[in-house]
């Protein structure tokens, strides 16, 4: 029996190699792609260091309730935003306010949570500050109390007439070493946001049970915590 020769290949059976060839090559894309893909997921849910974003809405609120005295009460609604993995914590806020006409700042810092009121300031009806925790890819809202930091704070009464005054609001936050050295190189600085307020109107018959709003002279919330690394 005459043995077959064995030619090359015909266009066909060629094409049929290059589709088996291509489709390996296209399999291991997509499994790359998918490894890929899963590995920023694990970072990003749950390796990623903390990332602590802070708004404040468009409207916050004081009051200068007693004779003779340098304090004075910022109430402040602040939305913490953890866009991060792990767990991070607010040690505690430190609140500047300055007047641009004067150009006097006086330092505030986190005291209470709750509104104000005398009625509740007279009971003893705040919820005393403490850290904040907050899990990856969470958020938390709270009306924050801040105190004039101390006697020493001059002017006794910063806000005393209608007109814009700017706010420097800075977190601080709990340091994480889970991975050490790598930490320490991505460690970013402390979230803070600066925002512009107006007092409208000046009453200060209204200390007497309550507050007075200032509102954004943009009329939107601002946001703070997209800091460099120092």
């Amino acid at each position: 029996m005459a043995n077959a020769q064995l030619g090359p290949e015909g266009p066909e059976a060629q094409a049929r190699g290059y589709v088996r060839g291509g489709g390996g090559s296209y399999s291991v894309a997509i499994s790359a792609l998918a490894l890929a893909f899963s590995g920023y997921s694990l970072w990003d849910s749950a390796l990623k260091a903390p990332d602590i974003k802070v708004f404040v809405p468009p409207v916050i609120q004081f009051s200068a309730p007693y004779n003779n005295s340098n304090f004075e009460v910022i109430e402040v609604p602040v939305t913490l935003l953890n866009d991060g993995g792990r767990t991070g914590t607010v040690l505690s806020m430190d609140l500047e306010v300055t007047n641009p006409k004067t150009g006097e700042t006086k330092r505030f810092y986190a005291a209470d949570l709750g509104r104000w009121t005398m009625d509740k300031a007279r009971a003893n009806g705040f919820d005393p500050f403490a850290p904040i925790p907050l899990a990856g890819k969470t958020s938390k809202t709270e009306t924050v109390l801040f105190y004039t930091n101390g006697p020493t704070q001059k002017p006794e009464e910063l806000i005393r007439e209608p007109g814009a005054y700017t706010f420097r609001l800075v977190l601080d936050e709990a340091d994480v070493n889970d991975f050490g050295p790598l930490d320490k190189i991505l460690r970013r600085g402390p979230a803070e946001v600066t925002f512009a307020m107006e007092l409208r109107n000046y009453d200060a018959r209204a200390f007497q049970n309550g507050t007075l709003p200032l509102y954004s002279t943009t009329g939107r919330s601002a946001k703070g915590g997209d800091n460099a690394p120092p």
